[in-house]
């Protein structure tokens, strides 16, 4: 097991990072304020590891209130929010009841906030079981869910008491779930961490093939710059966690403008962090050679690196709703190098148009 620390003063907690750990209920238990959780799924991840996990609590003398909620980004919403508050009521659960979110990315934004909220506060443990939100979305509280104008746009920033990443669940994981968590390590690369990239470069076979050994580092790596990032800049204050957004300006157009859950979020991210790089060259900020590396990394990771064509005025409307506008105006996460990110409000419309007028893929 291999341990990263986010550091927060008081709000600290780890990460830990290993084959086999939602067997282990005392490594969770150690963590709880009261011996009694809320143990939140969706119906896919249920069926695969909840009684595994309601059985190393039991085991570990933790009391287990099961909620499952539907499958999917579409369902990342009030509607399902609003389950999740009536079954912790109806089962009297306390401002010391830990909920422990139990899934990829959607349950983890979806348990987060509903931590962030009940009672006005509660707290939550992560136990994420796709590779996205193992070296993304599980770390950092960020937690949101869905409104139709736009993508996680009603949420809050809550941390984890701590994030407990099994590796051995990624073996279950669908292809297409596993290549959208590659979106996201490849983003550490980009924004920060150039060796990191050429590592990739050298290893996306193993990852595709899911080596243990490529895997495990990939995802250590990319917790260890998440979390430098997150206490650097918790609440996107100063700019620099906002550069963990690459790619998601276009993204989140993507995702809402497609209906959620067409594109898988790190698919939206792929093509989107394509479309950030042809922008940054459109500026003049790198050259179509750093350009043909991001895409042909993405592309190797069984990533679509061709966007829909949403038509111009939807994409500008739908980045208009993006939560890093600022005064009216778009600001864009750009690259200046491969391994170097800027955050910039100076991009003029004709630009932007040019790059999402370019021929791309047909939705």
């Amino acid at each position: 097991m291999h341990t990263v620390q986010v550091a927060l003063a008081d709000r600290s907690y780890p990460i830990y990072i290993g084959d086999g750990l939602l067997a282990h209920g005392k490594l969770l238990a150690q963590h709880l304020p009261q011996n009694r959780v809320a143990l939140i799924t969706d119906t896919t991840v249920a069926a695969l590891y909840l009684d595994k996990v309601a059985e190393a609590l039991g085991a570990a003398c933790v009391s287990v209130t099961k909620v499952v909620v539907p499958t999917g980004e579409r369902h990342k919403d009030w509607h399902n929010l609003n389950a999740v508050f009536e079954t912790l009521l109806a089962n009297h659960c306390e401002r010391k009841t830990t909920l422990v979110a139990l899934g990829g990315g959607v349950i983890g934004d979806l348990a987060g906030f509903a931590a962030a909220t009940y009672l006005r506060g509660v707290p939550y443990i992560q136990l994420p079981t796709t590779l996205l939100a193992q070296v993304d979305s599980s770390v950092g509280g960020k937690t949101a869910i869905n409104h139709p104008r736009g993508k996680n746009m009603i949420g809050a920033f809550y941390q984890p008491l701590a994030v407990i990443a099994d590796t051995a669940t990624l073996k279950t994981l669908p292809d297409r779930e596993l290549s959208a968590g590659l979106a996201e390590v490849i983003k550490y690369g980009l924004i920060r961490d150039p060796a990191f990239f050429a590592w990739l470069e050298s290893n996306i076979d193993a990852l595709i093939g899911r080596e243990p050994a490529a895997l495990a580092y990939a995802i250590s790596r990319s917790c260890e710059n998440k979390a430098e990032v997150v206490a650097a800049d918790e609440r996107e204050e100063s700019g620099t966690r906002a550069l963990l957004n690459l790619g998601h300006t276009f993204g989140h157009a993507i995702e809402t403008g497609l209906g959620y859950g067409t594109w898988l979020h790190g698919e939206a991210v792929a093509a989107g962090t394509v479309m950030a790089a042809r922008l940054s060259q459109h500026l003049g900020l790198i050259g179509a050679p750093e350009v043909a590396r991001v895409a042909a990394l993405l592309e190797r990771a069984r990533l679509p690196v061709n966007a829909p064509d949403l038509g111009v005025e939807r994409y500008l409307q739908l980045m208009g709703m993006d939560k890093k506008v600022e005064g009216g105006r778009m600001r864009f996460i750009l690259l200046r190098a491969i391994g170097s990110a800027l955050l910039t409000a100076e991009v003029s419309r004709d630009a932007l148009a040019a790059v999402l007028a370019t021929p791309v893929a047909h939705a």
